[in-house]
């Protein structure tokens, strides 16, 4: 059965918003993005997603157990970190649509944290917000079948990625299928739904902004709840995907450096270009930065030149 949800004005907005971005991404070739920006990307997801979960590490420390080098931190924290290091980065190894897989990640995500890492629950929970209980989740002998129908929805070719990736994430945490670990699962999942279609999601940290509206992240669950239907939710999450490719579109160009720029160019398989077609692919750069950077590629041998001044073309070599 189809989880209910309604059509919004604002959802039919924001999924044109979104489509109009992810073709801007792909126009730039965002989607090829330099391994440090890929890198700092990563960072910034694994950071936000436990953060959520009361994580205490820095984006700093992180890096550092990126870099195989020693954390002080307490143990849960460094484990939660190292865990999601090794499930984002093969990522490209889960089946969206497969529940074995979505085990396979849970064990793997919560390995040495719970007993029952890998395994639907065997109890009844409930989520305590303060003194209020927020939510009663189904019995546990549902929750097998109840993921099951909800990966056969995954399925459903005729749903669109976008809303389909919202659903489930919202659904999923309603299901409250394990002990532990449901809401950076969720995350996670929506992630591997999202790559399903557009590759710039596996580096697009939209936890970023789900830290930073955790209020709105949980209310537009409880609204949800409430209604019977996943449509606040949707609306919140496909909000905060809107909101983090506009900010991929504004701080991209500027956050990287000329090295990086220089390789990320060299990869898109241009073999002779001008200066203004660097500038059309770096549209914040100044003419005086583009012109350093062509030179330093040069000193580099990545390309030659051949011409004068505003008849330069260059050969990548």
């Amino acid at each position: 059965m189809k989880p209910p949800y309604d059509i919004t004005l604002k959802i039919l907005k924001l999924i044109s918003s979104i489509s109009e971005k992810i073709g801007e991404v792909n126009a730039n070739y965002l989607n090829k993005q330099s391994p440090q920006l890929r890198k700092q990307n990563r960072i910034k997801t694994i950071h936000s997603s436990l953060q959520i979960e009361g994580n205490t590490l820095t984006e700093e420390q992180i890096t550092a157990l990126i870099e195989n080098k020693r954390v002080i931190g307490p143990k849960k924290d460094v484990l939660e970190v190292l865990n999601a290091i090794m499930v984002y980065d093969k990522l490209e190894e889960y089946k969206f649509s497969s529940d074995k897989s979505f085990l396979k990640a849970h064990l793997e995500l919560m390995n040495g944290l719970i007993e029952s890492a890998g395994k639907y629950r065997k109890q009844g929970v409930g989520i305590v917000k303060g003194t209020k209980v927020e939510h009663i989740a189904p019995p546990h002998e549902n929750v097998p079948h109840l993921m099951k129908d909800l990966f056969e929805y995954l399925k459903d070719s005729d749903e669109l990625t976008l809303i389909k990736s919202c659903v489930f994430h919202y659904e999923m945490e309603f299901i409250h299928p394990f002990l532990d670990g449901n809401g950076r699962m969720g995350r996670l999942w929506q992630t591997l739904i999202l790559m399903s279609e557009y590759p710039i999601f596996e580096f697009l940290p939209f936890e970023t902004l789900i830290s930073q509206t955790q209020n709105d992240y949980y209310k537009s669950l409880s609204l949800s709840d409430k209604s019977g239907k996943s449509t606040y939710f949707i609306e919140y999450m496909l909000d905060v995907i809107d909101k983090s490719l506009g900010n991929l579109l504004n701080y991209n160009n500027r956050i990287l450096k000329d090295l990086d720029r220089l390789e990320y160019f060299q990869k898109l398989g241009i073999k002779e270009f001008t200066r203004k077609d660097y500038m059309n692919i770096f549209k914040d750069l100044s003419s005086a930065t583009a012109s350093r950077d062509l030179k330093k590629g040069i000193e580099f041998n990545m390309f030659e030149s051949v011409g004068n001044l505003n008849k330069t073309k260059y050969i990548v070599k």
